[in-house]
């Protein structure tokens, strides 16, 4: 990987950390747990559109693996890892069928798939049916979180094309 696509990917993970950290200081938004708006994930999205698949991954198991520490809130782990992985794969799958004027569906879809990583880490973890009562308030806050942090990574991205493009016909003409 080279120098300037890992500054890039560092620098988004260290602004979806931030992001987080200060996400986690606001009240909660409701009883249910696991409800939050997951503001870092207009970063996971961005990345998504804009690098490899495997790059795309690495910004999210970082952010978790540092999230968890910085919030010292290592129990949350197997819950993030699980909604993570199921969330990221399926969006990676999705952005081959859905172009980018319709990434923020891709984010419904992705946050949809990442309560339901949740909710089934929950199960294995509890071994509790119960959790299960959650899950439709997860969905239907999970796709309003989505679409919001759809829309703003996909006008992030749509005003970053044309800086893209400047910066790589610069690159060339230097070589």
């Amino acid at each position: 990987m080279k120098t300037r696509r890992l500054t890039e990917l560092s620098l988004l993970t260290a602004a979806a950390l931030i992001i987080f950290i200060v996400e986690l200081r606001l009240p909660d938004l409701s009883s249910t747990p696991g409800v939050k708006l997951g503001l870092a994930n207009i970063f996971t999205v961005y990345a998504v559109y804009s690098y490899k698949a495997r790059e795309a991954a690495m910004l999210l198991v970082t952010r978790i693996l540092l999230g968890a520490i910085f919030s010292s809130n290592l129990s949350a782990l197997i819950y993030s890892l699980a909604g993570g992985a199921l969330c990221i794969a399926g969006m990676l799958l999705l952005k081959k069928v859905i172009p980018l004027n319709f990434l923020w569906l891709c984010s419904v879809f992705g946050a949809m798939l990442h309560n339901t990583g949740q909710i089934a880490a929950a199960l294995v973890v509890t071994r509790s049916p119960a959790v299960l009562l959650n899950y439709p308030v997860l969905i239907v806050t999970g796709s309003i979180a989505g679409l919001f942090t759809g829309l703003c990574a996909q006008y992030v991205l749509k005003r970053l094309i044309p800086v893209r493009r400047t910066d790589n016909n610069n690159e060339s003409k230097e070589k």
